[in-house]
């Protein structure tokens, strides 16, 4: 039996929802059967739904504390090559306040109320009693990862865990920004003209391939040009060829890479790679 599984065994029995994280800190991809939710349930930034798959294949919504299933013969694959485990801290009725850098600390160590720690690469995770919206950049070096979100297993951490303090109700309720568009590009960025046959069983479909697509794009730790490029591709790969995207969904592509410091002209290129790639 890996580590990896054991921890995550004794974590569920906890009553801590459980999930494996490949290299990079990300979930693994979606099988066969579900990719780019064809499954109809369950993507990573919605609240799940039917899908049955028996694969760690939908991110946060994978997690889960049955044994049964963390032991399965799919789950135990997952877990041979696992870099790490995660838990879904809202599915345990926690928030992690993750602390990114020693700016983030001092601020949390004059505005909010002690409690347990845990040591990261970089900073510290702040672990408090309590679920709220997982928000990321929730002011400079901070993320609010609790419903919706998972976060590293790194250890019990020392002291006593508090409740969910006020100030950080009050960071995630506050109004959400409004969603960058894009900066000027030298030349018009293409939107393809469509034509085929149209795929999408509902207007909820063209929804679920951009939010992937935005999710891939902002866990992306490394290799964001890559990253970009990737969900470009994904995304015109399925609805390049109907005539559903507008510029308005290019505006949220465009929004997410830039979001993670994609200049706006890097976007406009791996759009027209990708363009050219499918030949669409």
């Amino acid at each position: 039996m890996s580590k990896h599984l054991t921890t995550a065994l004794h974590l569920a029995a906890s009553g801590t929802p459980v999930l494996p994280l490949r290299a990079g800190k990300v979930p693994f991809g979606n099988c066969r059967r579900c990719a780019d939710n064809a499954c109809g349930g369950r993507p990573n930034m919605k609240t799940p739904g039917p899908c049955t798959c028996p694969n760690p294949c939908h991110g946060w919504a994978a997690a889960t504390i049955d044994p049964h299933v963390i032991n399965s013969g799919s789950w135990r694959r997952a877990w041979q090559h696992a870099s790490t485990v995660a838990y879904h801290p809202g599915g345990a009725g926690m928030t992690v306040v993750d602390l990114d850098d020693v700016d983030a600390i001092a601020w949390a160590r004059e505005h909010l109320a002690a409690t347990r720690t845990v040591p990261t690469t970089r900073g510290e995770h702040w672990i408090y009693r309590g679920a709220v919206t997982s928000v990321n950049g929730a002011r400079p070096g901070v993320d609010v990862k609790s419903t919706m979100a998972y976060a590293r297993w790194l250890g019990f951490g020392t002291g006593p865990m508090a409740d969910l303090p006020d100030e950080v109700r009050a960071l995630v309720d506050k109004p959400a920004p409004a969603r960058p568009r894009p900066l000027p590009v030298p030349g018009a960025v293409s939107v393809p003209a469509g034509g085929g046959r149209c795929p999408h069983r509902s207007p909820v479909f063209l929804e679920r391939g951009l939010v992937m697509a935005e999710q891939r794009i902002s866990v992306a730790t490394s290799g964001v040009h890559n990253a970009v490029y990737s969900a470009f591709l994904a995304v015109l790969s399925t609805h390049g060829r109907c005539g559903c995207l507008t510029e308005d969904h290019i505006a949220r592509l465009f929004a997410a890479a830039q979001a993670k410091g994609e200049s706006a002209r890097h976007c406009a290129t791996a759009w027209t790679n990708a363009l050219i790639t499918l030949g669409v």
